[in-house]
């Protein structure tokens, strides 16, 4: 009896020891990998945003926008500390990581609070029509020649599962059509002009910024990006690069996504782009380590690095960062009266041009319809002509680049656009795209700006190709 006592106690110790073992395992894989920090990272810079950028509530953000996003996220503590508009998340008690509140910079990961910094509160002029309210035009007043019927039963459908993180999860939609607002919601729960985030539709903005700077600024798009600096403003890594053949890649080949770096586009918890954004204080430098891979111009490949490479490159044509970090607003926002926009920044201060745009719905409609309009706001070019061109030239002449144009997507290429088998979408179609189901479809043939906010963690929940399709069928043509 004794033996057999001794026995079940050696066999618990080892089953014991074996747990610990794996334990240990799981946790130094973790560690290798930086899960813990980059989880932190991302829960407390997003958390930060949506209620100090975005204007939302407190309650149940972590619920909402994080703990969906992965199993692992379930291991954070979040604390908000609304004196000095910051957020700190802890990851198992063990890795903890701050954001603050900056003027001018959004929320911002590992630096102090700013006690100049205002959060944003959503507030909105519902008593005019949009653009210089936020009111949508009178349902009497959309014309003959709309569907009302289909065009309601369109948006209807698209609120379906809203509120829900693991059903489609709008949050906001619009529809322009000849300059008018026809459709302007936000989702039960989203104040009228709260600011919703963009992810990748950021790209298509600093596209933007880019091409402003190159006609009135000097920065040299075709020029080199190692020669793209003014003196004394490069960054460290364009050293490097002047050593390797890296000194070919041009801006235009940032702008157009043909850099040619041995990077890929990796979302899972130890991928590429959450140790860019969430793991790194310096998002151009971390994509500037990567070397050369294939010739500039030979390759397009879609990658969030190299949106934060040419923020880098913009970053060169400002006398000081404060001058740099204005530049949105004053250049952007401000002209078309997106009043809720907000282009946020890494820890050095670059733009995080890939990723990091807050605006409400009637702002990525504003955005949209500059876009629509070329650049051309009113009486006053805010744009210089020729950005919806330039932004729907494909960025190779075969391949899957003749789908993808200057940071924009040309999801009705008759070759490789992404919506190249849905009929109702015209050829001409060019859409900003985020990550978990945002889009603005600019639409020349029709007139049209299609806008669509949500936070859609499955991405066969929301099918953008048929709600351009589908808004477009109930519109006159």
């Amino acid at each position: 009896m004794y033996q057999r006592a001794s026995g079940f106690k050696r066999v618990a110790w080892m089953l014991l020891g074996l747990l610990i073992g794996l334990l240990m395992l799981a946790v130094g894989g973790l560690m290798y990998f930086e899960i813990p920090g980059n989880a932190a990272g991302m829960a407390a810079k997003g958390i930060c945003s949506a209620a100090f950028v975005a204007g939302r509530p407190r309650q149940d953000l972590m619920a909402q926008d994080v703990l969906p996003a992965s199993p692992v996220l379930a291991l954070i503590q979040v604390s908000v500390n609304e004196t000095e508009h910051s957020v700190t998340a802890r990851f198992a008690g063990v890795v903890s990581r701050r954001a603050v509140l900056l003027k001018a910079r959004g929320c911002v990961l590992d630096l102090q609070p700013d006690a100049s910094a205002r959060p944003y509160a959503p507030s909105v002029d519902l008593a005019q029509t949009w653009p210089k309210g936020e009111a949508p035009i009178p349902l009497a007043d959309w014309g003959d020649g709309v569907d009302v019927a289909k065009l309601k039963a369109v948006v209807d459908t698209a609120f379906i599962g809203a509120g829900d993180p693991l059903a489609a999860n709008a949050r906001g939609l619009a529809v322009v059509q000849h300059g008018r607002m026809l459709v302007l919601r936000d989702a039960p729960g989203f104040a009228a002009g709260t600011a919703l985030h963009g992810w990748s539709m950021t790209k298509t903005v600093t596209g933007m910024l880019t091409h402003k700077l190159a006609a009135e600024a000097g920065l040299p798009l075709d020029a080199s990006v190692v020669d793209a600096f003014p003196a004394g403003r490069e960054p460290a890594w364009v050293a490097d690069w002047r050593q390797d053949a890296r000194r070919s890649i041009k801006v235009s080949d940032l702008l157009y996504m043909r850099d040619g770096l041995a990077m890929t586009e990796d979302y899972e918890p130890w991928g590429s782009v959450p140790r860019m954004l969430w793991g790194t204080p310096n998002a151009a430098a971390w994509a500037a380590n990567h070397s050369a891979e294939v010739a500039p111009g030979a390759r397009w490949r879609y990658l969030s690095a190299t949106a934060n490479l040419l923020a880098a490159v913009a970053r060169g044509r400002f006398a000081s960062d404060v001058e740099y970090w204005d530049y949105p607003r004053k250049a952007l926002f401000d002209p078309i009266g997106a009043k809720s926009a907000t282009l946020e920044t890494d820890s050095v201060g670059n733009w995080i041009g890939s990723s990091y745009l807050w605006a409400s719905v009637g702002d990525w409609a504003r955005l949209g319809q500059l876009m629509l309009q070329d650049g051309k706001w009113g009486a006053q070019q805010v744009l210089p002509p020729g950005w919806l061109r330039r932004a729907f030239t494909p960025a190779t002449a075969q391949g899957e680049g003749q789908g993808y144009g200057a940071l924009s997507w040309l999801y009705g290429n008759p070759q490789a656009g992404e919506c190249k088998a849905y009929r109702g979408v015209p050829a001409d179609t060019v859409v900003m795209v985020g990550h978990w189901g945002q889009i603005v479809a600019i639409v020349p043939s029709r007139d049209a700006v299609v806008v669509r906010l949500g936070w859609t963690f499955k991405h066969g929940q929301f099918d953008g190709c048929k709600l351009i399709a589908d808004v477009l069928s109930a519109l006159p043509k």
